[in-house]
C-alpha cells in the first residue's frame, strides 16, 4: 500500500470524490497505521488459566471464529476495508468482503496487492455487488460464521434479521449518528468555530460521526453563527484533484438529491438559512457549505442523518437542558464538548450517551481507541484489541489432575 500510495489515493478520489490531499495525506497513511497496529496483536493474544474446584485444571484459549464477512460503506472505502479485514486476518479467519457499489475500485486494487504481498488464495475475497443481492446473500449464508457491517441503521436491521433467520452468526454493526457538539459560552469562539467546522464539513459532511447537531450556549450564540457562516462561505469547493480544494462533490446523484431535500426541509420548517443551500454549477454533485441557525429539536434536519455539508445550530441555556436534548435521539455514536471548565467537561462527558466523546477536539482517531456506538448507532466495537476479539471464539478446556498435592 505504501509503495502504491499515489495510485491508490488517486483511485480513491476518483471513486469517492474526496480531495486528493485527504486521500493521500490522511486516509492512506491512516489505513497503513491501523494495519500495522492490528498486525502487532498477532502473537499477543492468549487465554487464562482458571482455578476450579475439585481435582481439575482448566484454561481458556481464543480460536478463529471461521469465515468472516464484511460489508463496507462508500465514505471511507480504503479505511473501512482495513478496519474490517485486518483484525479478521490477524485472528486467523478468512474474509469475504463486499465493498459499496458506489466505490468498489480500491478494494479490488487492495485485493491485488494482498496477492502480491503473499496472502494465500481464498483468505481475502473481494466480492463487489449490490446490497439487496450480494449483501443479502452474504448476510444469510450458512457458511459465514461472523458478519461486520458499517452503514445505515435501516440496513443494519436487515443484517441482524438475516443472521437470525440463518445461522445466528454474530453481528458487529457501526451505524448512523446524529452527534451533538456542545459549545459552552466560556470557550474561545474562534476555537469553537474551528472544531465545529471540522466536525461537520469533514469529508463533505459524509461522516457517521459528523457533528450534525451543534448546541451553542446563548451567551456565544450570535457571535458563533456569524463566524461559522463566514468560515463556511470561505470554504474552497471544487475539483478534488486540484490543490487547495477542501470539499469535493458528494458521492453520487442519490446522495446529492437527498442532501438538497434536507436543505429544502430546513427552510420549509423555519430554520434560518445563513449561508449556502444551493447546488454549485451545473456539472457534478457539488453543494455549497450550508449553515442553518435557529434550528429546533423537532425539525427534520435536527433529527435525521443528513450525511452532507449542512450545519444545524441550536441554542441552549443550561447544562441540564442540553444534556436532555443531546440525548434525545435514537443514535449514540459520538459527541463533542467545547469548554474551558474541567468540571463541565467531566460532567457532560459522563452524561452524554455516546461511544466516543471528544473534548476540545473532533475526529481524533487512533488504532488504540475502541470505536462504536450506543443505542441504534450499533453493536460492538472496532479498532483496538476488541476488534480482533470480535473475530474469535473463547474456548474453555478442563482436564482432571490425579494425585496432585497442590489442589
Amino acid at each position: 500500500m505504501e509503495e502504491r500510495l499515489e495510485e491508490l489515493a488517486a483511485i480513491e478520489t476518483l471513486d469517492n470524490g474526496k480531495p486528493l490531499s485527504m486521500s493521500k495525506g490522511m486516509d492512506l497513511p491512516g489505513s497503513v497505521t491501523i494495519l500495522r497496529s492490528l498486525a502487532g496483536w498477532g502473537d499477543k493474544i492468549s487465554g487464562d488459566t482458571c482455578k476450579v474446584n475439585g481435582p481439575y485444571q482448566a484454561y481458556t484459549l481464543y480460536e478463529p471464529i471461521g469465515v468472516a464477512a464484511a460489508i463496507i460503506p462508500w465514505n471511507f472505502p480504503i479505511a473501512s476495508l482495513i478496519i474490517k479485514a485486518a483484525p479478521a486476518l490477524v485472528a486467523g479467519c478468512t474474509m469475504v468482503l463486499k465493498p459499496a457499489e458506489q466505490t468498489p475500485l480500491t478494494a479490488l486494487f487492495i485485493a491485488a496487492l494482498a496477492k502480491e504481498a503473499g496472502i494465500p488464495p481464498g483468505v481475502l475475497n473481494i466480492l463487489p455487488g449490490f446490497g439487496p443481492t450480494t449483501g443479502a446473500a452474504i448476510a444469510s449464508h450458512m457458511d459465514v460464521d461472523k458478519i461486520s457491517f458499517t452503514g445505515s441503521t435501516e440496513v443494519g436491521r436487515l443484517i441482524m434479521e438475516a443472521s437470525a433467520k440463518s445461522n445466528l452468526k454474530p453481528v458487529t454493526l457501526e451505524l448512523g449518528g446524529k452527534s451533538p457538539l456542545i459549545i459552552c459560552e466560556d470557550a474561545d469562539v474562534d476555537i469553537a468555530v474551528e472544531i465545529a467546522s471540522l466536525g461537520l464539513f469533514f469529508n463533505m459532511g459524509q461522516c457517521c460521526v459528523a457533528s450534525s447537531r451543534i448546541f451553542v450556549q446563548e451567551g456565544m450564540y450570535n457571535e458563533f453563527l456569524r463566524k461559522a457562516s463566514e468560515k463556511a462561505r470561505n470554504r474552497v469547493v471544487g475539483d478534488p484533484f486540484q490543490a487547495g480544494v477542501q470539499q469535493g462533490p458528494q458521492v453520487d446523484e442519490t446522495q446529492f438529491k437527498k442532501i438538497l431535500g434536507y436543505i429544502e426541509s430546513g427552510k420549509t420548517e423555519g430554520a434560518k438559512l445563513l449561508t449556502g443551500g444551493k447546488r454549485i454549477g451545473e456539472a457534478g454533485y457539488f453543494i455549497e457549505p450550508t449553515v442553518f441557525g435557529d434550528v429546533k429539536d423537532d425539525m427534520k434536519i435536527a433529527k435525521e442523518e443528513i450525511f452532507g455539508p449542512v450545519m444545524s445550530v441550536l441554542r441552549f441555556k443550561s447544562l441540564d437542558e442540553v444534556v436532555k436534548r443531546a440525548n434525545d435521539t435514537m443514535y449514540g455514536l459520538a459527541a463533542g464538548i467545547v469548554t474551558n471548565d474541567l468540571n463541565v467537561a467531566n460532567r457532560l462527558s459522563r452524561s452524554i450517551r455516546a461511544g466516543t466523546i471528544w473534548i476540545n477536539c473532533y475526529h481524533v482517531s487512533d488504532p488504540a481507541l475502541p470505536f462504536g456506538g450506543y443505542k441504534m448507532s450499533g453493536i460492538g466495537r472496532e479498532q483496538s484489541l476488541q476488534a480482533v476479539l470480535n473475530y474469535m471464539q473463547l474456548k474453555t478446556v478442563v482436564t482432571p489432575v490425579h494425585d496432585s498435592p497442590w489442589l
